[in-house]
């Protein structure tokens, strides 16, 4: 049975699923970036790379959500204090689950202690805690791993957003204030 898109996904002027949603750039101490493989349940052949991070409740702020968001994917813990930006936003269209969907990314950093980010060797919660993974979640998301970024630019998978290695790299000698605005990518 495939999964349906949640009830934050409404149809926007444009005739699309839509949904707002905060990302979280999480480095560690290694200058590593922590990422999600995913893949469609109508494509699962295909998988890629991405943030954490997700839809934005209502009521909720951007700095909140991806605040939960982290911990609900990660089992890692942030304060506000440790969340940065927005440093990037997107738009990103992309088919998921038969349907042509545009997202509104508003993407903030972290850096994390080695000993509080898990080991991220591979499987669906690698040294993570996922008990905060809805049933869609448990069944599109394949894993969490920790990447360099000559990993990450390495990759044969795809990765979202396609500038992410770029971004990454820029950020590990710190953000200079500067939001960078990707405008819209489609992921197909």
């Amino acid at each position: 049975m495939t999964p349906a898109l949640g009830p934050d996904w409404v149809v926007g002027s444009d005739g699309l699923r839509f949904r707002r949603a905060a990302r979280v750039i999480l480095l560690d101490a290694a200058g590593r970036v922590l990422l999600v493989r995913g893949h469609d349940a109508d494509q699962p052949e295909r998988s890629w790379w991405f943030t954490v991070g997700g839809g934005i409740d209502a009521g909720e702020t951007s700095r909140e959500a991806a605040l939960r968001e982290v911990r609900e994917e990660t089992g890692i813990v942030l304060t506000d204090d440790a969340l940065v930006g927005p440093v990037m936003t997107r738009s990103g269209i992309f088919a998921f689950l038969t349907e042509t969907c545009r997202q509104d990314e508003e993407f903030y950093v972290a850096r994390v202690s080695t000993h509080s980010a898990g080991d991220g060797t591979g499987g669906a919660g690698a040294g993570f805690s996922v008990d905060g993974w809805t049933d869609v979640e448990r069944e599109l998301l394949d894993e969490l791993r920790w990447m360099s970024v000559d990993e990450l630019r390495a990759q044969t998978l795809e990765v979202f957003p396609v500038a992410l290695p770029d971004v990454v790299e820029t950020l590990l000698a710190g953000w200079d204030g500067t939001v960078r605005h990707l405008g819209e990518e489609h992921d197909d």
